[in-house]
């Protein structure tokens, strides 16, 4: 996989979401073990699913990459992947408390229902940093993006597409992600400062698993409920959403901007056509990297002081250790800035067969 370093220190770009200094505190006790190891440690990673390509192409291997390179290459890594079933995962716990490794990297399904599962591994001894969702229970560290500001990002972004039609009686579709990520609610959240008050939200969806095809059954209904020539754009909150709605927004003679989050290569390939209007993207290298050094110091016994500068608050845990991560509003003017530059993606990859007349014409290159 080639991906250029991105040469930010995650820390210093975190950005406090919550106060800190609760007595409830997980992180003070949980930011050192009880006996300090050498590099020869168990790192255990448990990834939410497969269908966005973020995980098993960057999330994963950068994560492996960077424990690899922190211990001298002695961590054994013990890696699984839920495909989108928390029950699953609930087992791939099981299975990493079994295989008694010494640390946890955690990116749940269903952050309340793994609740349990958190327990159950820190009774074993297991410290537990949630990755890139918040998951509830006993966490020793966290770490991902500014949620509610990626959220925002896009409500700007529609609203700076649609231009002199974003008035009050503009009418917007909001095509939110699954309940069962808290991360969804962030992004909701962020979105309706953005929207509230500047357009009429027409109609709003909350998307079972985040499937593609439940966001297009979603963007059905919704152009039956409000009409195909009385949208005017449509927030989708990811790009595999994006992709569904955009399919039934063709299918109903329907041009309008669409959000997205993520980046996917179908994505940005959609932006540079100009049938998607924007994606977020995430620079997963700091996310890794910060999930990587968490775990390795928790399970040597070492502060995270020097690593996570902020606190961030659960449902159930209080001023946990926290590095966040800002966003950048992906359009078809900075595409050569930002995922080509950091070499998530090359020319060569995105300007396919019938995507390069529009590539020459947005000027993308690399």
């Amino acid at each position: 996989m080639r991906r250029a370093a991105v040469a930010i220190a995650a820390g210093a770009m975190a950005i406090s979401l919550a106060a800190c200094g609760s007595a409830e505190e997980s992180g003070g006790s949980d930011s050192t073990a009880s006996a300090a190891k050498g590099d020869d440690i168990k790192v255990g990673l448990l990834l939410p699913e497969n269908q966005t390509a973020r995980y098993e192409k960057f999330d994963r291997p950068l994560i492996e990459q960077k424990i690899k390179e922190l211990t001298n290459d002695k961590a054994t890594i013990d890696y699984n992947n839920a495909k989108q079933d928390a029950n699953l995962q609930a087992q791939q716990v099981d299975t990493m408390i079994t295989n008694k490794v010494d640390v946890l990297i955690l990116d749940a399904v269903d952050a309340k229902a793994i609740k349990n599962s958190v327990q159950k591994a820190v009774d074993a001894g297991i410290k537990v940093v949630a990755y890139d969702r918040l998951a509830e229970g006993p966490i020793s560290a966290y770490t991902s993006f500014d949620n509610v500001a990626v959220g925002k990002t896009q409500g700007e972004a529609l609203l700076k597409a649609l231009g002199d039609k974003a008035t009050k009686d503009s009418k917007v579709v909001m095509i939110n992600g699954s309940v069962t990520d808290p991360n969804a609610a962030m992004f909701k959240e962020g979105a309706h400062s953005a929207l509230d008050g500047k357009v009429t939200i027409a109609k709003e969806y909350d998307t079972k698993e985040w499937k593609p095809e439940n966001a297009n059954s979603e963007m059905e209904a919704a152009i039956s409920a409000v009409g195909k020539n009385n949208i005017a754009g449509v927030y989708s909150a990811n790009d595999g959403m994006a992709g569904g709605i955009i399919t039934a927004l063709k299918a109903a003679g329907i041009n309008v901007p669409v959000t997205g989050q993520d980046a996917e290569l179908a994505a940005v390939q959609r932006i540079v056509t100009g049938e998607q209007y924007m994606s977020v993207y995430k620079p997963y290298a700091p996310e890794a990297t910060a999930a990587a050094e968490m775990a390795v110091a928790l399970a040597q016994g070492k502060s995270l002081d020097s690593i996570a500068k902020d606190k961030v608050d659960s449902g159930s845990a209080k001023g946990i250790p926290a590095v966040l991560v800002p966003v950048t509003s992906l359009t078809k003017d900075n595409i050569n800035d930002t995922v080509i530059k950091d070499g998530v993606y090359t020319a060569d990859e995105i300007c396919t067969g019938k995507y390069k007349a529009a590539c020459d014409k947005a000027g993308v290159t690399g």
